[in-house]
């Protein structure tokens, strides 16, 4: 199968089309004839060797934890899902990732995808998706009536959070620029903060919630709008633990769990029309595009997802 692989840490360019074996299956498996994939943070973060402590894999590594594609074979193990269904996951974390034409996937990180969405909007959606969710519902408890700030709302994480805040029934701050203020408004946020204008720390404050997607100084401003007893829950680095006690704040890092059984719920959220991917980006199964795709992803100026048309 084709495959886009690096054999070394490095730069963008590094990004290679190369010939590879077809995934075999364990008994808890489900082989995916993958049909899009996206781009996440990790993917050039670990590309670069920033993770190669965290996640020491050997060469070639196939990078990419988004899937979404038809089942073609089944493990002896596997029970709720069958050949030829639609289905969508964050795989795990493995150097066998989804820039290939298949994956081998674990039965408990699977979903079905939601009949009126297409693949690419399913790719979209693991990895960002289950992270706004683990933060605002598992970590941060999210319940209606709360006031939530969400860093960046245009980005990846940023949008699927805006959308589950808001079906929550809470009020949501979001910041982001001038440029992606009517998406933020179609996506339902209800104070958008242009941060090239205005100090969100001026404007805001006793909010329940705070989303950290950007860290360094934006997150320890976070704090202050933040109420006795509230939440900050940061994707990019832990937050400073004094501040937490002197605020008295829950504070914490997130780093996401793969979860099947969550991921069929932000699927009821997309068949009900609750969840909408934005996909600002699509690229071409190539090197070229994956290396352009990751280009654009390290800007950090991407809007939405960027997702990768694999058939």
């Amino acid at each position: 199968m084709k495959a886009v692989v690096i054999e070394k840490y490095g730069s963008a360019n590094l990004l290679t089309e190369k010939e590879v074996p077809i995934p075999e299956i364990k008994t808890n498996q489900v082989l995916v004839e993958l049909h899009g994939t996206s781009i996440n943070p990790i993917d050039w973060k670990l590309r670069e060797g920033y993770l190669k402590e965290n996640l020491p894999f050997e060469f070639p590594i196939i990078l990419g934890w988004d899937a979404a594609g038809v089942i073609k074979e089944i493990g002896s193990d596997v029970t709720g899902f069958q050949v030829g269904d639609r289905v969508f996951a964050r795989p795990a974390t493995t150097p066998n990732g989804t820039y290939a034409e298949y994956a081998a996937v674990d039965e408990n990180l699977l979903a079905k995808i939601p009949e009126n969405s297409s693949f690419y909007d399913a790719a979209a959606v693991p990895l960002a998706g289950l992270t706004a969710w683990q933060c605002l519902v598992d970590f941060s408890e999210l319940k209606p009536g709360d006031n939530v700030l969400i860093h960046a709302g245009s980005g990846g994480v940023g949008s699927f959070a805006i959308q589950i805040a808001k079906r929550f029934g809470a009020y949501v701050a979001s910041t982001a620029s001038e440029k992606n203020k009517d998406l933020l408004t179609k996506l339902g946020v209800d104070k958008f903060i242009n941060y090239r204008e205005e100090d969100f720390e001026n404007v805001l404050q006793d909010f329940d919630i705070v989303l950290d997607t950007l860290g360094g100084e934006v997150q320890e401003k976070s704090f202050n709008v933040l109420k006795q007893g509230g939440k900050l829950v940061s994707i990019v680095a832990p937050p400073n633990e004094t501040l937490a006690k002197e605020k008295n704040v829950k504070a914490g890092f997130h780093w996401l769990e793969p979860d099947g059984k969550q991921l069929a719920e932000l699927g009821k959220l997309m068949d009900k029309g609750d969840l909408n991917p934005v996909i600002g980006h699509t690229f071409s199964f190539s090197e070229e595009g994956l290396q352009e795709a990751h280009k654009l992803s390290e800007t950090h100026h991407a809007k939405g997802k960027i997702v990768i048309k694999i058939k």
